[in-house]
C-alpha cells in the first residue's frame, strides 16, 4: 500500500523528534444503516494510540462511515470534518450524504470519521452522565457570559477552575491524546489505508479548517484537493487568542436588522421599528433589560428564564444559518410583546442544546478537551487576562463577551496535547488548497482566511458574500460551482473572486429542498437542471447542520 512505511521527520513537536508510524492496517468495511436512497458503509481502522510513544503497540480504533460514489470513473475519497471541535464526522455523512454528493459532483466516496475526543472515539467525558453534567454546569453558572454582571468574570474563572479539576480527574489517562496534531496523523492513516494514491482530499468547516491547516502544514506533500470553509486563523487557534474571530460579528448581526426592514412580511420583529438602526436599538434595550430583569417564559406546566446570557446564546445560534432568522425575529417579538408562545421559538436556537451530538458533554466542555489541550498559553493570574478581555469588548458588541470566556478555560486547562504542531504554517503543498471566507460571517471572518492563506503558497481565497457561518450559512450557486470545479479537476477560482449569495435573507427556501436525483445527472443536458440540483442541495445543507458546527 502507498506510503505504508514513513521515514523519521522533524515537526517542531513538544518532543524534539517524532516518528510517523503507520499502523499497517486496512479499513474493515461492513454494511450498516441506510440513509435515504444512498447505502452507507461503516468501517473501523486501528491507529497508534500515542504517536510520540515509539515503544508502545497500543492502538485506537477509529470509527468511519462512507457513502460510495455514484458516478464513474471514481476520483477517490473526500474526508469531512463539520467543526466544533467536538462534532463527529459520521453524523454529517449519515445526515447529508445526498446534498454533499451533489455539490462535490458524485465522483468521490464521501467519508466521515469521529475524531479523537468525540462520540465513541476516545471520548472526552468529564461527567458520568448528562444529568450530572447539567447540574454541575448550572451550579457554577458556567454558561454566563462575562458582561452578565459585575461579578461575572470572577464567577466564570472559578467555574472553569472547577471544570478543569473535574476533567483532569476523569481524563488523566487520555487527556493528552486527543489534540489536533494526533487527529491530523489519523487522517493520513486513513488516506494510507484507502490506498488511492496517497493524497488527502478534504472539506473542513469552521474548526475543521484549523484541522485542515494543521494536516496541510504537517504533511504538505500529501495534500490533494483540500477546501477550508469558514476559516479560523490557525496561528490564533493555537495561541488561544480569538479576538480576530469577532472581526465581522457586529456586521454579521447587523444583516439581521437590515434584512428585517427589507422583508417586513417575513420578519415579526419589523413591527418594532422602521429602520435597521431602530430595530438594533430595540434589541439592545431588550438585551440589557433582561440583564436586570430576566424574562420568565411559561411553557405548558413548566417555566424557564431568558436572561442576558441566554438571549446572547440564542443570537449565537441564529448567526449560523440565515434560515433561522425568521425564528429569531418571532422570538424577539414575543419577548417585547410578552407573548410566551412566540418567545418559545427562541429555544430552537440554543447552541448549547446538544444532547444528540454531545450526549455526555456540552460544547464548552469539548472545546476545552480538544482545543484546551491544543492552546499553548496558561496562567493562574486572572488579572493578566483583563487587557485581552477588553480587546474582545472593543472588537464586538454582540460577541465580545461570548467568545472571551474561552480564555478562562484555556488558561487553566490541565492537559497539553502530545504531538502538537508548533510550526509557522508556511509551506508549499503538493497541490494548492482552496480557502473560503466571508466579510459578514459573524464567527469566522474573511481576514482569517486571508491570514491562513498567506502561509500556504499557491492557495486561493474565495470570498463568499453571504451572511451566516461558512459558505452554507447563506448559500451561493457561484460558491458551490467553484467547490465542484475544484474537486472535479483542481481548478481554483481567480484570486479576488467574490461569490454573492443565491438565497436572500428572510426568504422561504423550503420549497427548494427536494433533492434532484443524482442518478439522473448523466442524463441532464441543460445547465438549469444542474443549477437546480445544486440549489436544492445547498438549501438542504444550510438547514441541516450549519447551526450545529460546534463551538465555532
Amino acid at each position: 500500500m502507498f506510503s505504508k512505511l514513513m521515514t523519521h521527520f522533524l515537526l517542531g513537536l513538544h518532543v524534539a523528534t517524532a516518528v510517523y508510524r503507520s499502523s499497517n492496517e486496512d479499513i474493515n468495511w461492513f454494511p450498516c444503516m441506510q440513509n435515504g436512497t444512498l447505502p452507507l458503509t461503516c468501517g473501523t481502522l486501528a491507529v497508534p494510540l500515542d504517536y510520540t510513544n515509539t515503544t508502545s503497540n497500543a492502538t485506537l480504533e477509529l470509527q468511519l462511515v462512507k457513502v460510495s460514489a455514484v458516478k464513474y470513473p471514481k476520483k477517490g475519497s473526500i474526508l469531512f470534518n463539520p467543526g466544533g471541535p467536538g462534532a463527529g464526522g459520521r453524523d454529517l455523512i449519515a445526515a447529508s450524504a445526498v446534498p454533499l454528493q451533489t455539490v462535490t459532483g458524485g465522483t468521490y466516496d464521501l467519508i466521515g470519521f469521529d475524531p479523537r475526543g468525540t462520540s465513541t472515539t476516545l471520548p472526552f467525558s468529564c461527567f458520568p452522565d448528562s444529568g450530572s453534567r447539567d447540574l454541575a454546569l448550572a451550579s457554577t453558572r458556567f454558561a454566563s457570559f462575562l458582561n452578565a454582571s459585575d461579578t461575572a468574570i470572577g464567577q466564570a474563572w472559578a467555574a472553569r477552575t472547577v471544570l478543569a479539576e473535574t476533567c483532569y480527574q476523569s481524563n488523566r489517562d487520555n487527556g493528552e491524546l486527543i489534540g489536533t496534531g494526533f487527529v491530523a496523523r489519523d487522517m493520513i492513516q486513513i488516506v494510507d489505508a484507502l490506498d488511492e494514491g496517497g493524497l488527502l482530499n478534504y472539506w473542513g468547516f469552521s474548526y475543521g479548517t484549523a484541522l485542515g491547516a494543521t494536516v496541510a502544514a504537517m504533511f504538505p506533500d500529501r495534500m490533494g484537493r483540500v477546501v477550508l470553509d469558514g476559516c479560523l486563523n490557525p496561528h490564533d487557534y493555537y495561541a488561544g487568542n480569538d479576538v480576530e474571530q469577532t472581526t465581522n460579528s457586529d456586521a454579521g448581526f447587523d444583516g439581521f436588522f437590515e434584512g428585517c426592514v427589507t422583508h417586513p412580511q417575513s420578519c415579526a420583529f419589523a413591527k418594532h421599528g422602521t429602520t435597521a438602526e431602530e430595530l438594533k436599538d430595540r434589541f439592545y434595550n431588550l438585551l440589557y433589560s433582561v440583564k436586570s430583569k430576566p424574562y420568565v417564559v411559561k411553557s405548558g406546566n413548566t417555566s424557564y428564564i431568558i436572561d442576558y446570557s441566554t438571549l446572547k446564546g440564542y443570537i449565537q445560534g441564529a448567526l449560523y444559518p440565515v434560515a433561522t432568522w425568521p425564528t429569531l425575529a418571532l422570538g424577539l417579538h414575543g419577548l417585547l410583546t410578552l407573548n410566551d408562545t412566540a418567545a418559545q421559538a427562541l429555544a430552537s436556537l440554543n447552541p448549547f442544546d446538544t444532547k444528540t451530538l454531545y450526549p455526555n458533554n456540552g460544547p464548552d466542555v469539548l472545546l476545552g478537551g480538544i482545543r484546551g489541550s491544543d492552546v499553548t498559553f496558561r496562567t493562574d493570574n486572572l488579572s493578566s487576562l483583563y487587557p485581552l478581555i477588553e480587546q474582545f469588548y472593543a472588537k464586538s458588541q454582540i460577541f465580545g463577551d461570548v467568545l472571551s470566556p474561552n480564555l478562562l478555560t484555556y488558561a487553566q486547562w490541565p492537559f497539553h496535547a502530545k504531538g502538537a504542531y508548533t510550526g509557522d504554517f508556511r509551506v508549499k503543498m503538493r497541490n494548492p488548497i482552496l480557502l473560503i471566507g466571508s466579510d459578514v460571517d459573524a464567527l469566522t471572518p474573511l481576514v482569517s482566511a486571508q491570514n491562513a492563506s498567506a502561509g500556504f503558497e499557491g492557495s486561493v481565497v474565495l470570498q463568499h458574500g453571504g451572511y451566516g457561518h461558512t459558505s452554507l450559512g447563506q448559500p451561493s450557486l457561484c460558491t458551490a460551482k467553484a467547490i465542484r470545479a475544484y474537486f472535479a479537476n483542481g481548478t481554483l477560482p481567480a484570486p479576488g473572486t467574490k461569490c454573492e449569495p443565491t438565497f436572500g435573507v428572510f426568504e422561504n427556501v423550503t420549497a427548494k429542498q427536494e433533492f434532484a436525483p443524482i442518478a439522473n445527472f448523466t442524463k441532464r443536458t441543460l445547465d438549469v437542471d444542474e443549477d437546480q440540483a445544486l440549489l436544492s442541495a445547498l438549501a438542504g445543507l444550510s438547514g441541516g447542520f450549519t447551526h450545529r458546527l460546534g463551538g465555532f
